[in-house]
């Protein structure tokens, strides 16, 4: 019995283990089974998944996309596995999506993803489109070359530039974005993004109904840039329809009645209307309502300052025209508005709400209800982007510290001397308080971009003088503390302390040698603006020959006709008057050494600065003929030198409002303070040697003043703003002693103002639109002049790396050989335009076109290109 149950267990063991068994598993496993999807569902627990068709992504990443997992209940078929699907689709990094069960076994179910990819972009090109515009649009959209590529990516990039064109007039341009297979890189495509502009879409009439207080010309002009075509007031104005630019437009229409006091006015409706492809018609019908006027004015919540203070600054009063425009800027926006009284003694946390309180007939109360909080003090002060100067040396120029009452206009003025010091990109200064009103604090951020304002002049080449060339290096963050400390250089040179250091040499071989070295160190001593300057020069300049003139023609003459086929004119005659030309017998020397301080004024304001220079001039002549004067000797000067200054300008750069205003006197002793002497006799005698003894010392007095403003036309606190700039400048020099005319320090009227070969010993003053000094030819050196100009100056680039900028101008000037012959405004007119580049490491570059209007001394201005290196007209 007993053996009988074992041989019962082994035969049921033999027939658990049999191959039989293994048959009836391997029938229970389905692979690729026929799902019906209109079946009954039935649940399945998930064993395994498996994806294929993509190589750049990780399986686990795939997975996570699909919201499936190992071991999840599904439904097959069911929603689990629709909804998978849809989040591949969703991702849009797909173009095929297919979820396949590749096996089932029992109650599991392995499934497979099957996958591919978005081609991906192999080449993209712009076609159709300036390389600006293409710039702009490769920004917006951020395709770049390996991105994938997809319907909705093309879809949204076709409406970005079509919005793009369409702000710039293109309404009806056209955009294809076409595809094409890369044959030779597997699953990338050929993107070429194809625009057809067409015209610019302009207004061709504006059609206004229900205005009665203002006329169709006064509306429209109210609208800055919806403009109809043809018309000569909108010669300067922008003509194309651009849909955002006329919804602002609409708005300033309503802004300019609330500002005459109609503050129900409202655009009933408006409609445009094609009138061609190339044109369009504006539709506008208006209610105007009544015009309103104040009734009274009551303060509410003020206990700082009395309601007579507030009403003073606002400057409106009962009866008054309810102008909505003329109230913002009483409140907020003016220089001097009732908010900046409180910000600027520290009530950061104002506010000023006006409150139309009671409204009866044409008359309106108003409330002006006031928040004044607490006073707020400054907590940190951060100054973030400054790689170039000693920390300190930013911060002296602050007039905002840690402690103080917060002051908006002393943020406003830290910022514009920030911007003077020109270490920094006055255009992309990011300046923000960050106030925190629960501890009464506010910490003030300055983020700023350093930028380059060394300059380097360097020009070689070889001439029939010999060696031409200038070498001048400007080096605007010096220091000169640290010059015997190599340990502390920012590089080849000591820097960091925003002192300035020029040296410069120019030679045109044996005609003209000039060297100049200069400091300034605008802080002298680190704890006040108080400035010193030290400069020394020294030039000598060589004479033409007489015999070369007297022979010049004649040579020229007898070489062209007898020797140019035979004895090559060209190389022989040049080089023998070239060499006849030199005259080291007639020469002109000259030296000078400088020392200056300044100091910053409080009285009238803190714009005021007044400066002393103490000068000594050396002048050594040897038969030198193109001063009128004055030919052989050595003469002396001992010059004192006062300046009085204001400048309130924002942006030395490409200025925008502001102005500066100098005041300059340069005097000598009287000569007679070194020996008395005759000097009508030597005057009369007229000969070399009376000559030298007469100019033995130099004595005069020079007077000058020089007035710029700059006012912001459009846009004045935007970037790209219209800048009118007017200039009004005069010069006078006398002698304390009629017999000693200098003949130094004269003016050299016209041209370009650029320091010609023979005025050395002169100052150049610019005149577009006529050639140089032809307001002061020799025998007729100028002791006075006036100058007056208007520009207009447009920028078209402010970057850190460049700034460009056109300018329109008319000018005009003249000058006189005695102060008592001035008449300042009889003036040469003239009229031009040009453009100024200035860069990092060279400084101001810039062309002009003048043409001037009037006679000099029997010929007309005429036409003129006048070129700009380093230096402003």
């Amino acid at each position: 019995m007993r053996y009988k149950f074992f041989l019962i267990v082994l035969m049921a063991i033999a027939t658990l283990t049999a191959p039989g068994a293994a048959a009836d598993e391997a029938t229970d496993t389905i692979f690729n089974p026929k799902i019906v999807f209109t079946g009954m569902p039935k649940k399945y627990e998930i064993a395994g998944i498996k994806v294929s068709g993509v190589e750049n992504y990780e399986d686990y990443i795939i997975i996570g996309y699909s919201g499936l997992s190992v071991g999840q209940v599904i439904d097959i078929p069911g929603d689990d596995i629709s909804n998978a699907a849809k989040r591949f689709w969703h991702q849009g990094l797909f173009s095929k999506v297919q979820i396949k069960v590749d096996k089932i076994c029992g109650d599991k179910a392995w499934l497979e993803f099957v996958l591919r990819q978005q081609p991906r972009i192999s080449q993209l090109n712009y076609l159709g489109m300036k390389k600006g515009e293409r710039d702009d649009i490769e920004q917006r959209l951020g395709l770049v070359k390996g991105n994938q590529i997809t319907p909705n990516i093309a879809d949204r990039a076709k409406q970005i530039i079509l919005k793009y064109y369409d702000g710039k007039g293109f309404k009806n341009a056209d955009v294809q974005i076409n595809q094409k297979e890369d044959l030779s890189n597997e699953n990338e495509v050929i993107v070429d993004i194809v625009v057809n502009k067409h015209e610019k879409v302009k207004v061709h009439k504006i059609y206004i109904e229900g205005n009665e207080v203002m006329t169709d010309n006064a509306i429209q002009r109210a609208m800055k840039k919806t403009n109809e075509k043809g018309k000569i007031t909108n010669l300067f104005r922008q003509k194309k329809f651009v849909p955002s630019d006329y919804e602002a437009d609409k708005d300033l229409i309503i802004d300019k009645y609330n500002e005459k006091g109609y503050r129900d006015a409202k655009i009933l409706s408006d409609s445009v209307v094609n009138y061609s492809d190339k044109a369009v018609d504006v539709y506008l019908k208006l209610y105007e309502g009544k015009k309103y006027y104040i009734s009274s004015i009551n303060w509410v919540g003020n206990t700082i300052y009395p309601t007579q203070v507030l009403n003073n600054i606002l400057d409106i009063k009962p009866g008054d025209v309810y102008n909505q425009k003329l109230l913002t800027k009483r409140t907020t926006e003016d220089d001097d508005a009732v908010a900046n009284l409180y910000m600027n003694n520290g009530y950061l946390f104002f506010q000023l709400v006006p409150i139309e309180k009671n409204i009866k007939g044409d008359s309106i109360d108003l409330d002006m209800r006031l928040y004044e909080g607490a006073q707020a003090r400054i907590n940190k002060v951060v100054i973030n982007g400054n790689d170039r100067l000693y920390e300190k040396v930013v911060r002296r120029e602050l007039r905002v510290r840690p402690g103080d009452l917060f002051s908006k206009a002393d943020l406003m003025r830290s910022a514009r001397e920030i911007a003077q010091t020109e270490h920094f990109d006055p255009e992309k200064m990011d300046i923000r308080p960050e106030p925190n009103e629960e501890n009464g604090t506010v910490d003030i951020l300055f983020n700023l971009t350093s930028k380059a304002n060394d300059k380097v002049e360097f020009s070689m080449g070889w001439g029939q003088t010999g060696v031409i060339g200038k070498l001048g290096l400007t080096f605007n963050n010096f220091s000169i503390k640290n010059l015997f400390h190599p340990s502390t250089f920012k590089g080849l040179i000591p820097q960091g302390e925003g002192q300035t250091f020029n040296i410069s040499a120019q030679t045109n071989a044996k005609y003209y040698q000039a060297y100049s070295v200069s400091f300034l160190d605008p802080w002298f001593g680190g704890k006040r603006p108080n400035s010193l300057s030290v400069s020394a020069y020294y030039s000598r300049q060589t004479g033409i020959n007489s015999s070369y003139y007297n022979s010049t023609y004649t040579n020229y003459y007898n070489n062209y006709y007898n020797n140019y086929y035979n004895s090559g004119y060209g190389s022989d005659y040049y080089q023998n008057s070239i060499q006849n030309a030199y005259d080291p017998n007639k020469y002109l020397q000259m030296a000078g050494v400088t020392v200056g301080y300044g100091k910053r004024l409080k009285w009238p304001d803190d714009y005021f600065t007044l400066s002393a220079e103490l000068t000594y001039q050396w002048y050594n002549l040897k038969n030198w003929e193109y001063l009128y004067y004055m030919n052989n000797g050595v003469s002396n000067a001992i010059v004192l030198g006062l300046t009085l200054a204001r400048n309130s300008i924002d942006n030395p750069i490409f200025t925008r409002r502001g102005s500066t205003f100098t005041l300059s006197l340069n005097v000598t002793p009287p000569a007679n303070l070194f020996g008395h002497k005759n000097w009508k006799a030597l005057s009369e005698a007229n000969t070399t040697e009376s000559k030298k003894e007469m100019y033995r010392w130099i004595e005069y007095w020079k007077l000058k003043f020089k007035a710029r403003t700059y006012t912001p036309l459009i846009n004045p606190d935007g970037q790209y703003t219209l800048v009118l700039m007017t200039r009004a400048d005069f010069g006078l020099l006398g002698s304390w002693n009629k017999y000693l005319k200098s003949p130094f320090e004269t003016f050299y009227v016209g041209g370009d103002g650029m320091s010609g070969s023979y005025t050395t010993a002169t100052e150049t003053i610019a005149l577009r639109g006529y050639d140089n000094g032809v307001f002061t030819p020799y025998g007729s050196d100028g002791y006075a002049y006036t100058r007056f100009c208007m520009e207009l100056h447009f920028p078209f680039m402010l970057q850190t790396s460049s700034t460009i900028y056109g300018l329109a101008f008319v000018e005009g000037g003249n000058a006189w050989t005695s102060v008592g012959n001035m008449q300042p405004f009889t003036i040469k007119r003239s009229a031009g335009l040009g453009v100024r580049i200035i860069l990092p490491m060279v400084g101001l570059m810039g062309i002009d076109w003048a043409y001037g209007f009037d006679k000099v001394y029997g010929t007309k201005g005429g036409s003129h290109f006048h070129f700009v290196l380093g230096q402003e007209f």
